[in-house]
């Protein structure tokens, strides 16, 4: 079908792949049309429809903002983990929009969006096989020059303030939200909408400072708006909180009380709350799909499904994640690091699993790496946690991959430590690893037995996982002045 649409047959793979990637951003425009289309037909006769349709109008966006990058790789400065980001964030989203359409009522149109998707989402992943089969192998670079404080040579004084800074003083805030009235906004939604205004496009930097108070609002930070700043007075203090869910009617993707899209998304000092309640199902607090995003001393407090790792490179230190239910999900590159997982009781006869890792293709550069945390029950739990069997995740994907590295494990964990999803799907094809943990939950024992889980990663296999190793952060942290160990502790 490619060859039909060339007009000379491609003669190397470099050709080949190129070719691909134009193709396919052929079918993403298509994809959209078809997408905007019926959301527009419908949204104007049966508004309750729409949900699923608008989530792949979005996602289609976002897909072809990364087919974009991948398209001009050779014309910016970009690696090859950038291009296999890019691709694999890509074939996420067409994942997305059909878990979207799963529940959409109108069969018909439906049955042409899901074919058209699954139609695209195929053509990304080939190209995506065709990239990592030829991709050059990946080397660290070259040397940057560090400076007496630690920070690379090239990153300004400026930059490095922004994560560890006061407001006023060393980061200049583009907009202030009050909820007293002192600042320039009252609420975070108009704040956004004046800084993008203000923005118009030049891509530098926008940083919002939101006061102490409790902010009852839906936030969405769309893919075009980049490099967005959210700074807090603390955690406790700074309050966002929705209360969307499955159950409420909406699709798990427009569930957050917070979603960042745009890339260079960093947040400090918050909480972000879903205050649906354990029964409502998938309840999302904070959705992240913002490559090179950083959250930075930030609690994330849900039921099921609070934070939604979508997709892209993220890293998060010193953040507290609260759960039942796979409450870190996603598929996205993610470190955490020196964070707290706090589960929470479920439920009556409900079991907790703390990761649920989305990875669909062996060529995606995916998975959950969290090291150097603290696994254990929050405060509802931890007088009733033998009630309960708690496991540290379960395969979502075919090709889940999860990884505990130097965590405190504490002994809410079943022994076996890793749950199936359904039956034997995925564990021949999923990656869990343990490395170096400790704590009372912590012993690999009693674990499964499964052909895809690693037991005792080597030192040079949990390298892989760190955060120079995984998402390349050694490169694109050190602007955001986020302290992080780059490799394996001691």
């Amino acid at each position: 079908m490619l060859s039909s649409t060339l007009s000379s047959p491609p003669q190397t793979p470099v050709e080949l792949f190129d070719h691909s990637v134009k193709f396919i951003i052929d079918h993403a425009y298509s994809a959209r049309s078809l997408a905007y289309n019926l959301s527009l037909y419908y949204g104007k006769t049966q508004s309750h429809l729409v949900g699923g349709m608008n989530d792949c109008l979005e996602l289609l966006d976002d897909t072809l903002d990364q087919l974009d990058n991948v398209a001009n790789h050779k014309q910016t400065p970009s690696t090859t983990d950038d291009v296999q980001t890019w691709l694999s964030a890509a074939c996420t989203n067409q994942q997305t929009c059909l878990e979207s359409l799963e529940n959409y009522k109108v069969k018909v149109e439906k049955d042409e969006m899901d074919s058209t998707i699954q139609n695209l989402n195929h053509f990304i992943s080939n190209t995506l096989t065709l990239y990592v089969s030829t991709k050059p192998i990946k080397r660290s670079g070259h040397r940057r020059l560090l400076l007496s404080d630690g920070f690379p040579s090239w990153v300004s004084m400026k930059e490095r303030k922004l994560l560890h800074g006061s407001v006023g003083d060393e980061i200049e805030a583009n907009a202030v939200v009050a909820k007293d009235g002192s600042g320039t906004h009252k609420s975070i939604g108009e704040a956004l909408a004046l800084v993008a205004s203000l923005a118009g496009g030049g891509g530098g930097r926008t940083v919002i400072h939101v006061a102490a108070g409790t902010y009852h609002e839906n936030i969405k930070i769309p893919t075009k708006q980049k490099n967005v700043m959210l700074v807090g007075d603390g955690k406790g203090k700074t309050i966002i909180v929705g209360d969307r869910s499955n159950e409420g009617g909406w699709t798990t993707f427009q569930s957050a009380t917070v979603a960042a899209m745009g890339d260079g998304f960093l947040a400090r000092d918050i909480t972000f709350v879903n205050s649906a309640g354990p029964a409502k199902q998938q309840a999302v607090a904070l959705r992240v799909g913002s490559d090179k995003s950083v959250i930075f001393r930030c609690s994330i407090l849900g039921y099921q499904d609070s934070l939604y790792t979508h997709s892209k490179r993220q890293f998060y230190r010193e953040t507290d994640i609260y759960g039942t239910v796979d409450f870190i999900f996603g598929n996205s590159a993610v470190v955490f690091q020196n964070c707290n997982m706090y589960v929470r009781k479920p439920l009556s006869g409900q079991k907790n699993f703390i990761t649920a890792q989305g990875r669909s293709s062996p060529d995606e550069n995916t998975g959950i790496s969290i090291h150097n945390c603290k696994i254990q029950a929050a405060s509802d739990l931890a007088a009733v946690k033998s009630m309960f069997v708690t496991y540290l995740g379960r395969p979502w994907k075919q090709y889940s991959r999860t990884v505990i590295m130097q965590s405190f494990v504490d002994d809410l964990i079943h022994p076996s430590g890793w749950s199936p999803w359904s039956g034997s799907f995925a564990l021949k094809t999923l990656y869990y690893g343990e490395y170096m943990n400790s704590g009372p939950g912590s012993s690999t024992s009693g674990r499964v037995k499964w052909s895809g889980y690693h037991g005792s990663l080597t030192s040079t296999e949990a390298q892989a996982f760190t955060v120079a190793g995984f998402i390349s952060g050694n490169i694109w942290l050190p602007p955001t002045g986020v302290s992080f160990d780059s490799g394996l502790l001691g």
